[in-house]
């Protein structure tokens, strides 16, 4: 089953990789970035769009390990209120 899941994975990352050469291969021209007063270099579309996309995915990759550190010891407090002996009333 975590094969499965893992190929999946790889397809869903593989179809986004080819999309994004797509269009920056079609978005040639340079654009800059401009927020909060501050504005970028000009570059590619294409470019800014896989470093984008590069940003999310690490981002995403770093985050999860601690949402699900924050679930497991939201879970173990949960646990304990949960096993609490009738006698102590």
């Amino acid at each position: 089953m975590k094969i499965l899941v893992n190929f999946l994975i790889s397809i869903i990352i593989a179809i986004w990789v080819v999309a994004i050469a797509l269009i920056s291969v079609q978005n040639a021209t340079p654009i800059s970035l401009r927020f909060l007063g501050f504005q970028s270099i000009q570059i590619p579309f294409g470019l800014m769009l896989a470093f984008s996309v590069a940003v999310g995915l690490l981002s995403a990759a770093v985050l999860q390990p601690l949402w699900r550190l924050g679930e497991s010891q939201s879970r173990g407090d949960e646990d304990a209120e949960f096993f609490i002996d009738d006698e102590d009333f």
